[in-house]
């Protein structure tokens, strides 16, 4: 008598509809593989017809439209890593930091303070200036003259324009209207007394311009005691 031995099934495994019908609507059976299925049975389903399961769960009829938006968001997060990548690979490399360089196109500092703008959304203000390697201090400047209409830089070079002051003379003006040893003395009056120590030639209207201009404050010292108020 031939006794047969009892063999063990192998335990079969169950899957849940939805990720089937995620691999078979994605098409992607990588989605099925990371989450430990075999790659045979993710396979198997690619090769079949999506079938019709109804379920008591009533409240996750929009979960598969939300599995596949995840996996869409994920794949674009992964793609925009990488150009970020790229382009800070390249911004490396090419040594450009605008601590050390200069945008005089009054356009090009609009579209940097935009772009800051769009950033600040999701990224603290100080954590972009130290990505951007522009310092608070510069950036609040360039905010200023934004509202002004003023961020075109001025050529350095006098031959763009013969009449135009230099930055020397204009910050020779400055000194002269914030030292202290002229601060009795009027604006117009300082505009005088710098063309006879042959200074700066400008007249007074310009004197009053640059000090509209980039806000220079007189010293406003009393010279005379203060007069007795008892008595």
């Amino acid at each position: 008598m031939i006794m047969s031995m009892p063999t063990t099934a192998r335990p079969q495994h169950r899957y849940d509809h939805r990720l089937r019908n995620l691999v078979q609507r994605t098409g992607n059976a990588t989605i099925a593989t990371d989450l430990g299925v075999p790659r045979s049975t993710a396979r198997g389903w690619l090769g079949k017809a999506p079938k019709v399961v109804v379920s008591l769960d009533v409240t996750d009829l929009n979960a598969p439209a939300l599995h596949q938006e995840v996996l869409e968001l994920r794949r674009r997060v992964k793609k925009l890593t990488a150009l970020l990548r790229l382009a800070l690979v390249l911004l490396r490399c090419s040594g450009f930091e605008l601590t050390h360089e200069r945008l005089p196109d009054g356009r090009a500092k609009i579209r940097m303070l935009r772009a800051v703008d769009l950033a600040r959304e999701y990224v603290p203000l100080r954590a972009v200036l130290r990505f951007l390697r522009l310092s608070p201090s510069r950036f609040h400047a360039w905010r200023r003259l934004q509202h002004a209409c003023a961020l075109n830089d001025q050529s350095s070079c006098p031959h763009t324009s013969p009449h135009r002051l230099t930055p020397a003379e204009v910050r020779a003006i400055e000194d002269m209207v914030t030292a202290l040893e002229y601060r009795h003395v009027p604006t117009g009056t300082l505009a005088v007394l710098a063309q006879r120590l042959g200074t700066v030639w400008a007249s007074p209207a310009t004197w009053y311009h640059l000090v509209r201009k980039f806000g220079w404050r007189r010293p406003r010292l009393r010279v005379h005691p203060t007069k007795p108020k008892v008595g």
